[in-house]
């Protein structure tokens, strides 16, 4: 009997099942600039002639440990939300409005409906982002990974002009910081929420703090904030931060120039309730919360003092729930809480 590919653990086949799953996903994201179709060596696009003086801005990320979650319960249509909001609102910190995204997915076994819930969820983000998702990668990595298992990354493209490049210069003493909600997790931190809640708890366990079980939380997707955001950029805005990993106390000050520090206001926002079930289970020190997690606050925005009430108000007519939550200062460059 000869060996073939599919004998060794990559079934040709199946991939064709799975693009021809996915196509209507896909096609569902394209916008103006998509150039050609599925299936090319690569993906097109066009950009608006209307920039004068345009940047690219891109960035590239993950899901993390978080699809640890996604294989236990078996549920894969929404960690493809996560990927695409990991990317997109990096890009987005500078001001840029989202193009386009590409996916990467690594198998174990390739399995046709698991893959094409995987993609929906990219693009169900890629259309909360306004971006269109132009091509990707699915590898079927036998021996690399488990036979139920995947890893899933991507990356984002972004345009704007360069007289409008958001790089943290503008950002002076007395601007006012204004955070913006989380839907939860988002997708940082997994490996110690694992590690510390799933000792006691099992994933369908209902958590009334929570008011849903505790999958349903730590699977609740990331929160996409491009179009919110990109409404109110003709504001007074002089840097914004995405709240990843590292959570507020590394990531804002990739934002600040040197001789400045942001004082956050601990209690001037709502830290959701996982936050709290996480602390009190870890008995976690409070800076390692800050540390790791977003505690509530997803994205950051470092406004003119003068701005930050009509900012504010802005937001919330959106329904983004949105606080003034701390002040720059004069200062060692970082975070006091």
């Amino acid at each position: 009997m000869s060996i073939t590919y599919k004998n060794s653990g990559v079934d040709i086949d199946a991939a064709d099942i799975a693009v021809q799953m996915m196509k209507k996903y896909i096609k569902s994201t394209y916008t103006e600039g998509v150039l050609g179709d599925i299936g090319a060596f690569g993906g097109f696009f066009q950009m608006d002639k209307s920039y004068k003086n345009p940047v690219l801005v891109a960035g590239a990320d993950g899901v993390g440990t978080k699809l640890k979650i996604a294989f236990m319960m078996n549920k894969h249509d929404t960690v493809g939300v996560d990927c695409v909001a990991m990317c997109v609102n990096d890009v987005l910190v500078h001001g840029a409005k989202p193009l386009f995204f590409l996916d990467y997915i690594a198998v174990g076994r390739l399995i046709p409906e698991k893959i094409a819930q995987v993609v929906k969820g990219l693009c169900d983000g890629c259309i909360q982002a306004n971006c269109a998702l132009i091509g990707g990668e699915t590898a079927q990595m036998p021996d690399m990974y488990k036979e139920d298992e995947y890893d899933l990354a991507g990356f984002a493209v972004g345009i704007v002009e360069k007289d409008k490049l958001l790089d943290g210069s503008k950002v002076k003493d007395k601007d006012i910081v204004i955070g913006l909600a989380s839907t939860g997790l988002h997708s940082n931190g997994f490996s110690l929420v694992r590690k510390v809640l799933l000792k006691d708890m099992s994933l369908d366990t209902y958590v009334q703090e929570l008011g849903k079980t505790l999958g349903e939380e730590l699977l609740t997707p990331t929160k996409i904030y491009v179009k919110t955001v990109l409404e109110i950029l003709d504001s007074d805005i002089h840097a914004m931060a995405h709240i990843t990993g590292g959570g507020l106390v590394e990531n804002l000050p990739r934002v600040l120039p040197n001789g400045l520090e942001i004082n956050l206001q601990r209690d001037s926002w709502e830290v959701p309730a996982i936050f709290k079930i996480i602390q009190r289970m870890g008995n976690i020190e409070e800076r390692e919360m800050f540390r790791t997690f977003n505690m509530g606050i997803g994205f950051v925005l470092i406004v003119d003092k003068e701005s930050a009430d009509r900012v504010i108000a802005r937001l919330q007519s959106m329904g983004q729930k949105a606080w003034i939550i701390g002040e720059i200062n004069e200062g060692q460059r970082g975070v006091v809480v």
